[in-house]
Parts: structure tokens; C-alpha cells; sequence
């Protein structure tokens, strides 16, 4: 099989950059071997949320130059701060036209309300999630936190509780309660069923939406707003707006925990823009090896289909880390299982040095979890110290960051898509 661009991962990575490849016509194929993070996330896109010290992120032009100074092996730090942002606001351009329904700028951060009642600064938000500028009041005094009886991923007291701790929300009124939606009581029965997409495919086909109006109506008790658990609409915010519409309520939602209908929404959008376009998933299927021609990658071969090789001008790594196994940790190594790609990690990480891999203290950032393959400032992937031309990685794949102490995640992902695919096309 031939293709212009081979993209192994069908992620927010992956996903971005088939869109924007596809767009400018060429003719791209996504490997997907199942799952993706995005649908375990919260559904907000973090371009850098914190620094290196701990300190969080506000203006981020400003302080993703800092982070140049201060982490040379960052993904931003070797494209440049002048490209990150312009492949930042290249992707609000693409979340808007693709109606991902997103608020928030490149510019500067804003904060949105977890699912435990916490502030985390992010970059794009849903817009159905209750969010605050700075230190800025939030507009509704009066609110009712409510849950669904039975389901315990979301819990409304605790919520509640946390929240008026934040000086944002301390003028406010905040209740808690539950809703019943009797039309759940076949889930309740297997608690290991109850989960956010459960309630939300039985919703779509059982569900008596005007009696789901008056529980919400009544249960809400007076509030101006009203926060529900991300279980309402499995494909975009069309229930959301719905309901918003009937209670006359400031309705808003928060994720719960994974699998979480936010990120899931926004995978179901990108994937059905991608298709549209003529682009081919292959989903169920793995790239387990690799052949080559001199620094060039020449073909993959997949799981499913490991008699036929797939040939393309250019290959893009898009596998995520640890968790979507495009990073393998074994007893004394950790490694890249397709292209078998050069590791790196943040200072003082070592690929082949387990005791290197963590940190003594379970709460602080952990090495192993800024593994991942050598780039430059091309987004090309090393290999036995040679930088391959047609083969580029996007996204957690890529080394000498932490995602996670970072908030960076998601930021990394596009800006890296988009970059790679700029790239490709200037061939």
C-alpha cells in the first residue's frame, strides 16, 4: 500500500496533523491501535501551564522564552518560541472551524474548575466548563453542584467543599444533591457499568428529557448555576446546549474520572474530520517494524497486515509514551518498539539505567516520565545517532520534557502536528 504520509497513532497528535496534511492534499494513512489519551483527558488543551520551579503560567509568550533558557531538549525550546505560538493560534483556527466549541487564546492562560473543585490553569477550555479569567470573581453567585445517584466517579460534597476555597468562587453559595433520572436504574445494578459513556448511550435512546428538565429545574433549588458531570451528550455538546436551553439555567459540566466524554467528543470530531477529507484510519491495527534505506525510512509493516508493506514518501511517529505503548519500559531499558529510535529524557535520565528512571519521592516528578525520542529542530527522529529525513515525531513520544509537571501535554501535541506537517509540505 502506498501513501504520501504514514502516521502511526491516532491521536490528538496524530489526528491534527492527518487534518492538516489532508487539507493541503495529500494522501495520508493513520495506523490507530485503539484508545486514545485524549479519551481519558479532561478536554482542555494545556500549552504550558507551569514552569520547571512550580510557578504557574499566566502570560505564555513570556515565559515559554523562559523555558527555552531553562529546558534547551523541550520540543518548544528546540522549534522556538516565535513557532510555537504561531502553531498555537494556527490551532485555535482549526478547533473553530471543526466547532470544537473551545474558549481561551494564546495569549494567556485562564483557569478552569476540576472535577475535585481545584483551579488549574489551561490554554482551551470547552466552553461548556465552568472557567475564570485571573483572579476575577465568577459571575454566578448561587450554585448547585449536582450528581447522578449511584454514580461514584463525580462527587458533588466534596466538590462543593473545595470549591468556595478558591478565591474566585468565596462570595458564592454552593449546594450539593443528587439526581435520580430513573431511566439509570438498569445501569445501577453493575456498578463496574455506571461510567460517563454508559449513562450517556442509554440517555441518547431512553432517556425522558422532559422529566430530566424538571429534576434538574427543581433540584438546582433557586441556584444561578448549576454543575453536572460530564455525562450528558457522547458526541458533542448538542445535549448540553439542549438542556441548557429547556432549564434556563447556567448549565455547565466537569469531567469526571476516565474514560471522559470531553475528550472523546473532540477524538470523534477530529476523527470525522480527518475521514472527510479522504483520509484512511486503520484502527485495530499496529506498526510493529520498520524497514530502511540508508537515513530514510522505506516502509512499515502492521499487525493485521504484516505480508503487505506500507510505502510512503514520509512516516510520522504520533504512538504517545508509556500509556498507548508507543514507549516500552522493560526490566533495563526503556525503548521505542518501532522504529527502535534513540531515548532521551530530562537531566540525569539514562534509557538503560533503571535506578535512573525514578525520583525517591513519590510526589515529585518522575525521570521516566520525560522519556522519549531524540528530535531536532525539524521534529526528525535520531536513530543510532543519525537523524532519519522522512521520519518525524509529534506529541509525548517525544523526549527531554514531563507532560505532567509541565501541563504541556496537549500544547506539545499540536504545536508539534502542525509543525511536522509544515514541514512535510515544504518538500
Amino acid at each position: 500500500m502506498n501513501f504520501d504520509v504514514v502516521i502511526i497513532g491516532g491521536g490528538l497528535a496524530g489526528l491534527t496533523c492527518g487534518i492538516a496534511l489532508q487539507q493541503k492534499g495529500k494522501q495520508c494513512v493513520i495506523i490507530n491501535n485503539g484508545q486514545a489519551a485524549m479519551d481519558f483527558a479532561s478536554g482542555s488543551f494545556d500549552l504550558l501551564s507551569r514552569m520547571p520551579s512550580g510557578s504557574e503560567v499566566e502570560n505564555l509568550q513570556e515565559n515559554l522564552t523562559a523555558l527555552c533558557s531553562t529546558l534547551p531538549s523541550h520540543p518548544y525550546s528546540l522549534l522556538g518560541t516565535e513557532k510555537v505560538m504561531s502553531k498555537a493560534r494556527e490551532f485555535e483556527a482549526l478547533a473553530q472551524s471543526l466547532n470544537l466549541d473551545l474558549i481561551g487564546f494564546g495569549e494567556k492562560n485562564h483557569r478552569r474548575v476540576t472535577g475535585l473543585g481545584s483551579l488549574r490553569g489551561t490554554w482551551l477550555s470547552p466552553n461548556s466548563v465552568p472557567t475564570v479569567e485571573g483572579h476575577e470573581p465568577f459571575p454566578h453567585k448561587r450554585i448547585a453542584v449536582l450528581g447522578i445517584e449511584g454514580y461514584h466517579d463525580f462527587q458533588p460534597q466534596l466538590l462543593s467543599a473545595n470549591l468556595v476555597l478558591n478565591p474566585q468562587f468565596a462570595h458564592c453559595e454552593v449546594s450539593s444533591g443528587f439526581l435520580n433520572i430513573p431511566q439509570l436504574d438498569e445501569l445501577r445494578e453493575n456498578s463496574r457499568e455506571f461510567r460517563s459513556v454508559n449513562i450517556a448511550q442509554l440517555l441518547e435512546h431512553k432517556l425522558a428529557f422532559d422529566d430530566l428538565v424538571t429534576e434538574i429545574a427543581e433540584s438546582a433549588q433557586g441556584a444561578d448555576a448549576v454543575f453536572l458531570p460530564a455525562c450528558f451528550g457522547l458526541e458533542n455538546q448538542e445535549f448540553m446546549t439542549a438542556l441548557r436551553k429547556a432549564t434556563k439555567l447556567a448549565l455547565f459540566e466537569l469531567p469526571t474520572l476516565p474514560p471522559s466524554l470531553l475528550g472523546m467528543r473532540q477524538r470523534i470530531q477530529l476523527r470525522r474530520k480527518f475521514e472527510s477529507l479522504g483520509g484512511l484510519m486503520m484502527n485495530g491495527d499496529s506498526a510493529v517494524k520498520a524497514h530502511f534505506d540508508g537515513n530514510q525510512v522505506r516502509c512499515v509493516m502492521t499487525r493485521l497486515h504484516n505480508d503487505e508493506e506500507m510505502i510512503a514518501d514520509n512516516f510520522v511517529l504520533a504512538s504517545g509514551s508509556f500509556f498507548s505503548k508507543g514507549l516500552v519500559a522493560e526490566f533495563d531499558k526503556i525503548f521505542e518498539p518501532v522504529f527502535y529510535s534513540d531515548i532521551t529524557g530530562a537531566k540525569g535520565f539514562e534509557a538503560n539505567d533503571r535506578f535512573s528512571w525514578t525520583d525517591r519521592r513519590f510526589a515529585n516528578p518522575q525521570p521516566y516520565q520525560s522519556a522519549g525520542v531524540v528530535i531536532n529542530e525539524h521534529c526528525q527522529v535520531q536513530k543510532s545517532g543519525q537523524f532519519l529525513t522522512n521520519l518525524y515525531a509529534v506529541g509525548n513520544v517525544i523526549g527531554g520534557f514531563n507532560a505532567l509537571a509541565l501541563g504541556c501535554g496537549s500544547g506539545v501535541a499540536v504545536v508539534t502536528a502542525l509543525a511536522v506537517a509544515e514541514e512535510i509540505l515544504a518538500k
